[in-house]
């Protein structure tokens, strides 16, 4: 490990990130539901920091700074989105992705088009930060992977670290862009702890993230894999490597902007693709992904590209389903040595 380097959870690098952030930038300001304590509970004494503890011990940091809102999406969202183009930097939870419908005038035909409908005159720096992805049994409402909504918009970028060290550092870029920014936590990662510098350090939006390359630089499929499913990928690739099937995985880091560059030439250099995606098929980033390399890249390709996704249902909230929706390292393993085996 590093000097200055030590291990802490994706929690607890989200947190330090707003931290560091807020005692450098007096204009960054937190706000959403429960973030100070909930209206009417003694905030000072048991500030929740957000439902799952992300935000705990700003409040008493920063007075003033971190602030609870009604119950009301479509209110704090707007309010978040003004304050940012009148010269705040605010970070605004979203409780769950899911809710989006409750606030997504506010995102998409607000805070995504100001830049442009203003002539690059009016910037909005906010930051949206929200929970994604199943496994909490936390049911249809609440489990959703809608990454592919929030792409599709031009105008915003988004944002989906797979561990605590880029979860610290992309948060840190987020902050600092001027830019809206949907910030997308999958809520299985958030007690997985990694190496994380105590010092501030931002990560570049649109560099993907190559986790795993093939022995002196060669492997026999590429597999693209985002958020949780990274690990499921790391998983099934130690598997296949005793089989003797190399892979390179590469983690996006940010699905918009997307780093084309680092996908297409590793699958013009492995000619096999196997992208990994927790939402469901239909118009997915896997789809997204498979069409781009497709387009670009088709002369590469020795076999099929193969998605590994949900199924196209909601999330089931009974646990023995939920587990069955959600991919694991043995489907990422079954669709390598599909594309592997491929003599079309």
């Amino acid at each position: 490990m590093a000097q200055g380097d030590r291990s802490i959870t994706y929690r607890e690098a989200i947190n330090e990130a707003l931290a560091q952030e807020m005692e450098r930038d007096p204009s960054v300001i937190v706000m959403g539901e429960d973030n100070a304590g909930g209206e009417g509970s003694p905030g000072e004494m048991d500030a929740w920091g957000g439902v799952l503890g992300v935000t705990k011990g700003l409040y008493h940091r920063f007075p003033g700074r971190v602030l609870d809102t009604p119950i009301s999406e479509s209110a704090f969202i707007g309010a978040a989105v003004g304050a940012a183009t009148g010269g705040m930097r605010p970070v605004a939870e979203l409780m769950f992705i899911d809710f989006m419908g409750v606030c997504f005038d506010q995102i998409f035909n607000q805070a995504a088009k100001f830049r442009y409908m203003f002539g690059g005159k009016a910037v909005t720096p906010v930051v949206i930060r929200t929970m994604w992805g199943a496994g909490l049994r936390a049911a249809a409402q609440h489990s959703q992977s809608l990454l592919s909504v929030f792409t599709h918009i031009p105008g915003l970028k988004v944002v989906a670290p797979s561990n605590a060290y880029d979860a610290k550092g992309l948060l840190i870029q987020a902050i600092r862009d001027d830019d809206p920014v949907i910030f997308a936590e999958h809520k299985m990662l958030y007690d997985v702890a990694a190496e994380v510098p105590e010092e501030s350090y931002a990560i570049p939006f649109g560099e993907a993230n190559i986790v795993r390359e093939g022995p002196h630089g060669k492997a026999d499929v590429t597999i693209v894999a985002i958020g949780r499913m990274v690990a499921m990928a790391q998983e099934a690739a130690d598997e296949l490597a005793t089989a003797g099937v190399q892979a390179e995985i590469l983690d996006p880091r940010t699905v918009s902007p997307m780093d084309w560059d680092t996908i297409l030439e590793s699958v013009e250099n492995t000619g096999r693709l196997v992208v990994v995606d927790e939402a469901t098929p239909r118009c997915s980033l896997a789809t997204d992904i498979a069409g781009v390399v497709a387009q670009d890249a088709f002369s590469s390709l020795r076999a099929p590209v193969q998605l590994v996704t949900g199924p196209h249902t909601p999330v089931p909230f009974t646990g023995a389903l939920e587990d069955l929706f959600i991919p694991d390292a043995q489907r990422v393993a079954n669709a390598v040595k599909t594309a592997v085996e491929y003599r079309g």
